[in-house]
């Protein structure tokens, strides 16, 4: 049962939250009645208890035509001689609730009065519980109509719209008009540079001069083969100087040769 009760007043603080604008910390305009109550069944601190079934922290409420000795914060009222407590709450309340407060009341004709009230939640107090009354049928309808009310455009709305969109179409005419404007003076110029062009074609006379290009000469360097590159230079030279060195002691032992032999020797 306390979680159902529990969830029932979130959803019920969620609706006046979403619906009427109230915001945290929550205000609680208590009456006498309700604070007496709240005396005898110990239901204290107050402030505590009021803040557990609204979920949120609160201030607590109420007026100089309430008893003064049971306030936590004082509300001032305009009213010069002392009223009753009931109307002293429906004149601060009025006919939208401004100030955006909670009514904690045991009045049921209290309470009555205050769920034909836009945007007014009632809190009553039975033995040692506290209770969030749901909104009434009239808070409901209220809401729904002006959900209603901001769906639909007002006459000023409308008005402005009709203008607007007959400016619109004025401005599409005129700009459609100087389109097609353009574009005929665009297949003029095309239709006179098209005469000329098949004049000066039926006369044999070019457009343009027309130069021959000079082709290139020369073999292609992609076709010519590339050097090739020794892999070990050193190597190469001193093979070089090997063969070198080997052809001078052939032809020095070929002279020695010839040196030694007799001239008839050498005739034969």
């Amino acid at each position: 049962m306390r979680v159902k009760k529990q969830r029932r007043h979130r959803k019920i603080v969620r609706f006046y939250t979403a619906c009427y604008g109230l915001r945290q910390p929550y205000k609680v305009l208590c009456d006498v009645n309700f604070v007496h109550h709240l005396v005898v069944n110990r239901i204290t601190p107050a402030d505590k208890a009021l803040s557990n079934i609204l979920g949120a922290p609160v201030m607590l409420f109420t007026t100089k035509c309430a008893i003064s000795e049971l306030k936590k914060q004082d509300l001032r009222c305009d009213h010069e001689r002392a009223m009753s407590a009931d109307d002293c709450i429906m004149d601060i309340i009025g006919q939208n609730n401004p100030e955006h407060f909670f009514v904690a009341t045991q009045h049921a004709d209290l309470r009555e009065k205050i769920l034909k009230i836009p945007g007014v939640p009632a809190i009553y107090a039975l033995r040692t519980a506290l209770f969030l009354e749901a909104p009434s049928a009239a808070q409901r309808q209220f809401v729904k109509t002006s959900e209603e009310q901001r769906l639909h455009m007002t006459d000023l709305e409308y008005e402005m719209l009709t203008k607007g969109t007959k400016n619109m179409s004025t401005s599409h005419q005129e700009k459609d008009r100087s389109d097609e404007d353009g574009f005929g003076d665009q297949n003029l110029e095309v239709q006179a540079l098209e005469k000329k062009h098949t004049a000066r074609k039926g006369l044999g006379v070019k457009d343009k001069v027309q130069f021959k290009r000079k082709k290139a000469k020369g073999p292609n360097p992609l076709s010519c083969k590339k050097k090739k590159t020794l892999k070990n230079p050193d190597l190469h030279s001193v093979q070089e100087r090997k063969d070198g060195d080997a052809t001078l002691r052939s032809r020095k032992k070929r002279n020695r040769s010839r040196k030694g032999k007799t001239p008839v020797e050498a005739d034969g």
